[in-house]
């Protein structure tokens, strides 16, 4: 092994980590690696960027804040729990604090982790958040990016159930 080269913690060895592209919130990277099973050298696209945080906001009757916006992804409307990117430096619950006020101008009473997962691991390296937000009222105006434009729908909580059951709701990381 060459001093460039390392293994990580499952024995493979990494010969090359090249990026061909870095964004604000996301980089695309080449990775070569050498199974250490097999001895063979495969090439890895992974996606490396900041962790999400995505929370469940319930008003004190129960029902939940959804936003409804444009994924030029997927070219359509998505219905989805509040969420977004964690800033550098940023704890994850904070971020969920700032996302939810953004996003739909409502404040939470408290906030409850429900865990952290990988969203998709074969190529992301960032991990997503979860919460849950409750005794969520309305305090502000919303505070959008350049690149939103959401709907803010509250929605009861069998119904926010009956829409990820039904597709309604298609987001994984909602889901």
């Amino acid at each position: 092994m060459s001093a460039e080269e390392k293994k990580n913690k499952a024995g493979w060895t990494i010969l090359e980590d090249s990026y061909y592209e870095r964004f604000n919130i996301l980089s695309l990277r080449k990775s070569r690696r050498v199974n250490p099973r097999t001895g063979k050298t495969i090439d890895f696209v992974l996606i490396d960027g900041l962790d999400w945080v995505t929370l469940i906001p319930l008003t004190k009757d129960n029902q939940v804040v959804l936003v409804r916006q444009y994924r030029h992804g997927c070219e359509d409307f998505t219905y989805e729990l509040p969420g977004g990117c964690v800033d550098t430096g940023e704890a994850a619950v904070d971020a969920g604090r700032r996302e939810l006020l953004e996003e739909t101008g409502f404040g939470a009473g408290s906030i409850e982790h429900l865990g952290t997962f990988h969203p998709n691991p074969p190529m992301y390296s960032m991990h997503a958040h979860a919460f849950v937000a409750r005794d969520v009222e309305l305090i502000g105006a919303q505070n959008l990016d350049g690149g939103e434009n959401i709907e803010v729908i509250l929605k009861p909580l069998p119904e926010f159930f009956r829409m990820v059951r039904d597709g309604d709701i298609s987001h994984a990381i909602v889901m």
